[in-house]
């Protein structure tokens, strides 16, 4: 077959995924590879997953926050899936993370939704939050198959939006979180530390206006796509990051703070 087949494709990306091995870029390849066969190779991998046993617990947003656009070579958001194996839930306040089996980890500060019921398709904010039944600030840990984070907005898609793992701090019920809670989304505030040295501060506006606003673009994109990949009740969405993506090694211990929303900070501390 040849190596611009799906299957094959497929195939290739999942074993770079399972064995944290680099491979080079599918556009630089196959310039024609596009966003359209990109998803079908994801889901691909997808169904891989499942038959072996992998449990889909919700989607993540990547390329949500326009500040990284200019330098990872892509201009608008696109999604992958989170596993039940790669969501790690913690309330203690501090995780721990083995980084040996991901490929240039960096860290990236998010909002994840939970959704009790399925979200309409709509941009209104209120009908979305309607949904949610609780709310967690979490890290993406993200890496790249691709050596040096070179890469295509497809080639991302195809390496299912460079999700690694996802850490989630303690859960909060959205009723409790106050009644200005989407004004609050959109302005509150993070400080991204390593090591107790400030790196970087961000506001839910960054992911696209909000974390809501992010979600909204998702279910448009989501509209276009089989039935069956529409968000379900029970899954959650980790939303973009809040900061830049920072690079990450084992021996760090970052770090957040959050004002203005009602949600605790957490720590990471990576180890080889």
């Amino acid at each position: 077959m040849p190596a611009s087949d799906p299957a094959t494709l497929a195939r290739e990306i999942k074993a770079a995924q399972d064995h944290a091995s680099s491979i080079a870029p599918v556009t630089a390849r196959r310039p024609r590879f596009d966003l359209d066969a990109a998803y079908e190779v994801a889901a691909r991998i997808h169904q891989a997953r499942l038959a072996e046993g992998a449990l889909l617990v919700g989607r993540k947003i990547g390329f949500t926050n326009p500040a990284m656009w200019a330098a990872l070579g892509v201009d608008f958001p696109v999604w992958g899936r989170v596993y039940e194996h790669s969501a790690v839930y913690d309330d203690t306040g501090e995780v721990h993370c083995r980084l040996g089996r991901y490929v240039e980890p960096r860290i990236e500060p998010e909002i994840v939704l939970h959704f009790h019921s399925a979200p309409p398709q709509t941009r209104d904010p209120a009908r979305i939050l309607e949904c949610v039944d609780w709310i967690a600030h979490g890290f993406e840990l993200v890496q790249s198959h691709y050596p040096a984070w070179q890469f295509q907005a497809a080639d991302t898609v195809a390496d299912n939006a460079l999700h690694g793992a996802l850490f989630i701090g303690p859960l909060k019920d959205a009723a409790d979180l106050g009644p200005d809670l989407i004004e609050r989304l959109a302005g509150f505030r993070v400080d991204l530390s390593c090591n107790g040295v400030l790196r970087e501060s961000g506001t839910g506006a960054n992911v696209l206006g909000s974390p809501l606003a992010a979600l909204a673009h998702l279910l448009a994109v989501l509209a276009e796509r089989p039935k069956e990949e529409a968000i379900q009740a029970g899954e959650l969405v980790t939303t973009g990051t809040l900061t830049k993506a920072f690079p990450v090694h084992a021996g760090e211990t970052w770090s957040t703070e959050l004002d203005g929303i009602g949600l605790p900070g957490l720590r990471i501390v990576f180890d080889e």
